[in-house]
Order: structure tokens, then C-alpha cells, then sequence
């Protein structure tokens, strides 16, 4: 009886074809994987921190046909003028109104009323954005 080997003896010849690629596939993704998070972590740092004014539409009456009512409250430095644009839509989802409003009162929260005036009867409120004056 003779007897039959399957394979090479274990740890004798060292790390087989297969095991070297799945170490090199792991290092490669985890290089990636970190470099993927360092990406999207920096991209939400500087759009969370470059942003000098920000603001947020508390709520909004509408006057007429031809006048909307806005309660913004604007966030921004105390030496920085902010502006802000507003847009308005009517029921077919068609811009009505649009307007740039600037805050440059002294304070880090800017409470205001602005109206804004409109080509036909609004249903809609959008902030466009903010940003600083200049």
C-alpha cells in the first residue's frame, strides 16, 4: 500500500499565490476605503465651515397676488453683511418672484421680515442661498 498526498506539507513552502494576492487586495482597499473617508470628511468640513452665512425660512404669508411676506432668520458673523436670495413659485411650479436681500445689522442672528414681490399669486418659498456681501 502506497499512500496518497493531497497537497505539500503545510507552512513548508511558504504563503501560496492566492494568500500573497488577498493580503495585497486587502491593503489596497484599505487604502482606498481611508482615502474614500478622508475625501467626503473634508468635502463636509468645508462646506460646513465655509460657509459664513446661512439662513432659514421660518415661514411665509401670502399678502396678494403680487406680495409675499418672509420671516428669514439669517445666521452670520457680527462684522459680516449677508445676502440672500429668495424665490417664489406659483402653482404650475413657474418662478414668479425672485430677489436678493441683504442683512447688514451688526448681531450673529438677524431676524427680518422681507417682502417680496411677485409677477403672479406664489404658493412657494425657496431660499436660492446666502453668501457674503462683496
Amino acid at each position: 500500500m502506497s499512500a496518497v498526498r493531497e497537497g505539500l506539507p503545510e507552512g513548508r513552502y511558504g504563503r501560496s499565490a492566492d494568500e500573497r494576492a488577498d493580503r495585497k487586495l486587502k491593503i489596497v482597499g484599505s487604502v482606498l476605503g481611508v482615502g474614500l473617508l478622508a475625501v467626503v470628511g473634508w468635502i463636509g468640513w468645508d462646506y460646513v465651515g465655509g460657509q459664513s452665512v446661512s439662513a432659514e425660512v421660518i415661514k411665509f404669508q401670502i399678502v396678494s397676488d403680487s406680495e409675499v411676506k418672509v420671516h428669514l432668520e439669517v445666521r452670520k458673523e457680527s462684522s459680516v453683511t449677508g445676502v440672500c436670495t429668495l424665490s417664489s413659485q406659483d402653482m404650475e411650479h413657474g418662478e414668479v418672484g425672485r430677489a436678493d436681500f441683504t442683512f447688514p445689522q451688526q448681531g450673529k442672528r438677524v431676524d427680518e421680515v422681507v417682502t417680496l414681490k411677485t409677477t403672479g399669486r406664489a404658493t412657494m418659498i425657496e431660499l436660492v442661498g446666502c453668501q457674503a456681501a462683496g
